[in-house]
């Protein structure tokens, strides 16, 4: 299954130190790390709500994962049947990671909710 996350800057810098394999551990005040099921909603939070916020930043990953993961947390929706993500909880994030089918990619970035070129994106590549 294809997942999106929206991500801040540091979130998305710690991935990138793992050589994109990998998502960081939650702090204690989430409880949660949840992925989202479509481009539209990752692309939404990220330049809605993350892009105005500290940094000016939003960011969309893609990545994908088994289909044993997509058994174990099923997806629910947050809000509206166009809000479906899938809640893992904090302490099964290493196992989630294990899970996980390549790559986490970077692809689409947002600035004071304006989308950034690729040439941007690159920087944030790495």
């Amino acid at each position: 299954m294809q997942l999106f996350r929206p991500t801040g800057l540091r979130e998305l810098e710690l991935v990138r130190d793992s050589g994109w394999r990998r998502w960081p551990l939650r702090l204690p005040d989430q409880p949660i790390f949840y992925p989202v099921t479509t481009f539209e909603y990752a692309e939404k939070i990220a330049r809605d709500w993350n892009s105005p916020g500290p940094g000016n930043l939003g960011f969309v990953t893609r990545f994908v994962i088994g289909e044993a993961l997509v058994a174990r947390y099923p997806v629910q929706l947050a809000g509206g049947r166009d809000h479906a993500e899938l809640w893992v909880p904090a302490e099964e994030l290493d196992a989630f990671n294990a899970g996980l089918d390549g790559r986490i990619e970077l692809i689409a970035g947002y600035r004071d909710r304006l989308r950034l070129t690729e040439e941007e994106l690159a920087v944030y590549r790495g």
